[in-house]
């Protein structure tokens, strides 16, 4: 990943206006800390900070093509570049090793449909010369961040991986919707990314006439395989890196299959052996990614806890069952309460679960990337796609929780990834998501996962009721398992709880010492628009409008809120939800 910054139709003099591009690429030059590009062309000027995983000694961008009539600057990994530039019908003279590059020649043959044939996690700009034409597009579910502004003095539009580049200069600032692009021909932004389980929850219809149909024994064991083969080969992509790379290990069960499948993928990629799935065409690519990744080779995991933390116990432990060498950082509560200025300042967010979970996971990219790591593998995605939180338990019915993970996946990107994203490439640290792929995603929310499947079960081994028992099952593999069984079948612990219950706690304390009574009394009055409810929420708030005081930076904000009309309590913590679920606990 990397920052992108571009103004497009700007009415003052390029050169002139210059200075200014350099002055506001800066803002997100911790995305990208390896080298700095700039290009103009016509009234447009395009600025790319990059951080170089893939095509390192060659790709520095903005990338142009062979006759420079194009330019594209690009926020991302496409996992499939390899294959796309075998399926060009044309000869193209390469002129990086870049897996970005073969954007502009896939312009060159299918225009804007270009989109479709990509495979990974971007957003980019490209510009046009001879058409006098700009497209840009982000990732099919914003795992990448990219904001647009308007600037109504000139009619310019503005992109950039982080609004703190449009806030001084934009009247008008979104975040740009997943799944879509917009050209400069129409001024709209299209919608690409169109899955069947998407379309039809949109258009009110279920994904089957009948929530409790059953499957058969065999209907489910082909499930379970593909869901397993899916998200291995998705690892598999993710192996792509010419830099040392490790995993986030929370031992919760998402990052620990992450973790475990990455061991098994290194593991056969040096014995010379074949994964499961069978499709070794790109085992190649991993045994270069490992032997480049030379300075480890064994595979590091991260985790980070307050002191006596359920996580870094957890951790720990599938650490030692998977064999990696394993890194259990701590940090206190009052560095914690330190950081909180500069987690919002890089979310660009006041959402509370948002701040509360990403404050470790800023503290830990800091430690991470301190020991030569650039990338790391990660779990988000699962708890949306199998219905993981467990405010999930008090869904009313089947339907409703299948409805209710579509919703979360589509608002991925004002929340976990968000954190995902920017957490960790506030230090130059880049973080990739297995359970996005487009690819499991597909795959995971087809009809072959019924809304009856993720229904909450107590058909796990320890009898409490479990969420994500599909995904669980999947890899249920006792003649060669991928996991402990007490991790395998663990509760889901929110980030933010499972680093140390006393940090929330520690949030809640302070926010009441820094908000008096009075002040709060008339948060309506000082917060208008989307009024905080509580006093960690208005002091998240303060800060934020402190680092953006514009109101133009209000509109891209969504607060991650459990279902009220469920009976949720308001607290998004995980702690809180099982309290309110206790009774679905017991067997």
């Amino acid at each position: 990943m990397c920052g992108i910054f571009a103004v497009l139709g700007c009415g003052e003099d390029m050169e002139q206006f210059r200075p200014r591009a350099v002055h506001l690429s800066k803002k997100v030059r911790h995305r990208g800390p390896d080298w700095s590009g700039l290009k103009i062309c016509d009234n447009n000027i395009i600025c790319h900070e990059r951080l170089a995983i893939v095509g390192v000694e060659s790709g520095a961008q903005p990338l142009t093509n062979e006759d420079e009539s194009l330019i594209l600057a690009v926020n991302g990994e496409i996992y499939n570049h390899m294959t796309l530039r075998k399926l060009l019908k044309r000869k193209h003279n390469f002129k990086t090793n870049s897996d970005c590059e073969v954007i502009l020649y896939l312009y060159e043959e299918v225009g804007d449909e270009l989109v479709n044939y990509l495979d990974g996690m971007y957003s980019f700009v490209l510009y046009d010369k001879k058409k006098k034409r700009y497209l840009a597009a982000r990732d099919h579910v914003g795992i990448t961040t990219l904001y647009q502004g308007w600037r109504h003095s000139d009619d310019s539009v503005w992109f950039a991986s982080e609004m703190k580049c449009l806030s001084e200069d934009c009247d008008r600032i979104i975040a740009f919707p997943p799944g879509h692009y917009y050209t400069s021909d129409n001024k709209e932004t299209i919608k690409y990314y169109k899955p069947q389980w998407a379309e039809d929850a949109a258009a009110g219809r279920p994904p089957l006439e009948d929530e409790e149909q059953e499957q058969t024994p065999e209907e489910e064991a082909r499930m379970y395989r593909s869901l397993r083969l899916a998200l291995e080969k998705s690892v598999k992509k993710r192996l792509m890196s010419e830099v040392p790379y490790g995993v986030l290990l929370s031992g919760g069960l998402d990052s620990s299959l992450i973790a475990s499948i990455a061991v098994r993928m290194r593991r056969a990629a040096e014995d010379g052996s074949s994964a499961e799935d069978g499709d070794a065409e790109d085992d190649d690519d991993i045994r270069s990614a490992i032997s480049s990744s030379a300075a480890f080779p064994r595979l590091h995991s991260f985790s980070i806890g307050l002191p006596g933390s359920p996580d870094l116990a957890a951790a720990q432990r599938v650490a030692t069952f998977l064999g990696t060498i394993h890194h259990g950082f701590t940090f206190t509560v009052e560095e914690g309460l330190d950081a909180i200025g500069e987690v919002i300042e890089h979310l660009e967010t006041y959402d509370v679960t948002t701040v509360r979970a990403s404050t470790p996971m800023y503290l830990l990219s800091r430690k991470i990337k301190a020991m030569g790591v650039k990338m790391v593998l990660s779990g988000e995605g699962s708890d949306e796609i199998f219905g993981g939180y467990l405010y999930f338990h008090s869904a009313p019915n089947a339907q409703a929780l299948h409805h209710e993970c579509i919703s979360r996946i589509q608002q991925l990107h004002t929340a976990d990834n968000l954190r995902a994203n920017k957490s960790t490439m506030a230090w130059g640290l880049e973080a990739r998501v297995p359970f996005l792929d487009k690819h499991f995603l597909d795959t995971a929310m087809s009809l072959s996962i019924t809304p009856a499947n993720r229904k909450l079960t107590s058909r796990a081994p320890y009898h409490h009721k479990t969420e994500k028992y599909v995904i669980r099952k999947a890899f249920d593999t006792p003649a060669d398992p991928y996991l402990p069984d007490d991790i395998l079948w663990r509760q889901k612990e929110q980030f933010s709880d499972g680093v140390g219950y006393s940090w929330i706690d520690s949030l809640k304390s302070h926010s009441e010492q820094k908000i008096s009574d009075q002040v709060f009394a008339k948060r309506a009055e000082r917060f208008p628009h989307d009024t905080p409810n509580t006093k960690e929420a208005y002091w998240f708030r303060e800060v934020f409008e402190q680092r953006f005081p514009q109101k133009a930076c209000l509109e891209s904000v969504v607060r991650w809120i459990p279902r009220r009309d469920w009976g949720c309590p308001e607290d998004p913590s995980g702690r809180a939800q099982k309290g309110h679920n206790a009774a679905y606990n017991k067997e």
